[in-house]
């Protein structure tokens, strides 16, 4: 008789292999909240880094019509995904490929999604960050990202799932033009998604704030108190800045 293979007292008797994360399965509720966090849909490709029997991949095809694959480096994991995704009639949207998930390349991926352990994300961090365009979405189930602060985090009934958007590359110094004529200046320093710097109106330096999501920097300058607050959009791609809209 073929059992539901999202009972996770199915694998009470399947002891783990020496693996270096054990395979724990994730509640259906926490998976449907990791997708949801992440706002997966049709126009996504999800990829799973240590996808188990495949149950997030299946979700985000079944629930959410995204492509997805699945990445595991136990072959039993492997063959129980596949088949899951047969049972759940999803196998033309996924599929699961053995390998180490620090060999896999993420780059064509928008949305990863972790169930691992501390150490193992942070080991994963350069890779994912040097690799995923900025704007692509990170969810983890229980564990962060080191000293990269999560965007989101949010309580589950089994812990916490958290949430991280690949920032552009935006240190450095950046010029423009405004339509009057003044000349901008940015001088911008940038840990992960958090920028600082300095900036000029003119031959002014102004004080500013930042906040980056993705490859879009919204910053505010302000010459004074009493002055009125510049708001611009500054879009970046390939380590170019790429458009400067005035807010």
């Amino acid at each position: 008789m073929f059992k539901d293979p999202f009972d996770i007292d199915n694998y009470a008797q399947d002891p783990d292999h020496y693996l270096a994360v054990p395979f724990v399965p994730t509640e259906e509720d926490t998976v449907a909240a990791m997708l949801a966090m992440a706002g997966v849909g049709p126009k996504d490709r999800l990829y799973d880094l240590g996808c188990g029997d495949g149950r997030i991949v299946i979700a985000a095809a079944r629930d959410r019509d995204a492509h997805g694959i699945g990445f595991d480096i136990d072959p039993m994991r492997i063959a129980d995904a596949m088949e899951y995704a047969g049972w759940a009639g999803v196998e033309h949207m996924v599929d699961f490929i053995e390998e180490d998930l620090f060999s896999v390349d993420v780059r064509e991926a928008t949305v990863v999604s972790l169930y691992l352990l501390q150490s193992i994300n942070v080991e994963l961090r350069p890779r994912l960050l040097s690799q995923l365009k900025p704007g692509a979405r990170i969810v983890s189930h229980a564990f962060d990202m080191g000293d990269w602060p999560a965007d989101e985090r949010i309580k589950v009934a089994d812990g916490y799932i958290y949430k991280w958007t690949v920032p552009a590359p935006v240190a450095g110094r950046w010029d423009w033009t405004r339509e009057d004529g003044t000349a901008c200046r940015l001088e911008l320093e940038q840990t992960y998604q958090q920028v600082t710097g300095r900036a000029w109106l003119g031959e002014t330096e102004v004080s500013m704030s930042a906040e980056l999501t993705g490859e879009r920097l919204e910053i505010e300058l302000q010459a004074d108190d009493a002055a009125p607050v510049q708001r611009f959009i500054l879009t970046f791609s390939d380590g170019a800045l790429k458009s400067v809209v005035e807010d």
